[in-house]
């Protein structure tokens, strides 16, 4: 036997009012269409589900028995209902990706393939940073996700996945003294002047100086950079050198800088980033995304 939502409601209505007047009238519907479907149900059930006289009604035993069921079901398809239409709405809903600079490598387009065919309806967003926030909106919640630098500051706050593990590099003017060298060691860099991310980079400032690898030496700072631009700009004046991604050498390898190898310092690491305890369905499709473009590691 299958019975329509709406005629449980409509039991409700009246096993909780016991009249039948204001249970249509709570209905939106005419009294004689409410005792019509009472009826109906009641054919359908095979029993009365109440007890009518010309003054009042009373739940007979079979009524007393599907109420609690009847309000159960219609509360279980209420929440579901809800949950559907925050899904549906979700699915036109759009994750915004924080960034500092273009990822490139690829990254952007394969993902967007992968999450487009699984959210078809839903609309990636990305959101450009200064290099003052490391956390490419993460921390200010203007992203939901982001790609970032590792080491990030706060760690516990969030979760990433690496996608690239570059060497660093050290870009310098044409005319510098070591650019003749293909290979430098980040000893000979010491004494250098660096140009580096503003304070509020905090730990990622001290890795792109390489602090770690100083021997407690602190690096002497030219100038400080937060775009491409001003970098190139800083570079060519002789402002410092600057160590650098091996996949964003293209943005400032350009006439006057040149980019060697260096000796003596760690690899880089990319990382797409999230707040820990992320539940939301648009945000993991994009990291689940993420994953399958980048594949094992």
């Amino acid at each position: 036997m299958d019975v329509h939502g709406r005629d449980l409601r409509y039991f409700v209505a009246v096993a909780e009012e016991l009249n039948f007047t204001r249970a249509a009238q709570a209905l939106f519907i005419s009294q004689p269409a409410l005792s019509k479907q009472i009826r109906a149900l009641e054919a359908q059930i095979g029993g009365p589900l109440f007890d009518r006289d010309g003054r009042s009604v009373r739940l007979t035993p079979v009524g007393r028995v599907l109420l609690p069921h009847a309000r159960k079901l219609l509360a279980d398809w209420d929440r579901a209902w809800t949950e559907v239409e925050a899904a549906k709405a979700g699915q036109h809903a759009t994750v915004t990706i924080g960034i500092s600079t273009s990822p490139g490598r690829g990254l952007l387009p394969a993902i967007r393939s992968r999450f487009g065919t699984a959210f078809p309806l839903a609309k990636p967003v990305l959101r450009q940073t200064g290099w003052s926030d490391p956390t490419a909106g993460l921390a200010d919640g203007s992203a939901d996700v982001a790609f970032v630098w590792l080491p990030l500051a706060e760690p516990d706050r969030y979760e990433w996945l690496v996608v690239a593990r570059e060497p660093r590099l050290v870009a310098l003017p044409a005319d510098h003294r070591l650019a003749e060298h293909s290979v430098i060691d980040f000893a000979d860099l010491l004494d250098e002047p660096f140009l580096a991310l503003p304070k509020s980079a905090g730990a990622l400032r001290d890795y792109w100086l390489a602090v770690d690898a100083r021997g407690g030496r602190a690096p002497i700072v030219g100038a400080e950079i937060t775009s491409t631009e001003e970098t190139y700009e800083a570079l060519l004046n002789g402002d410092g050198v600057v160590l650098l991604a091996a996949g964003n050498v293209p943005l400032v390898a350009h006439e006057g800088v040149v980019v060697r190898q260096v000796r003596g310092i760690s690899a880089s690491e990319l990382a797409l980033a999230w707040r820990r305890g992320e539940t939301r369905p648009l945000v993991l499709g994009y990291l689940e995304a993420c994953r399958r473009a980048v594949g094992p590691r």
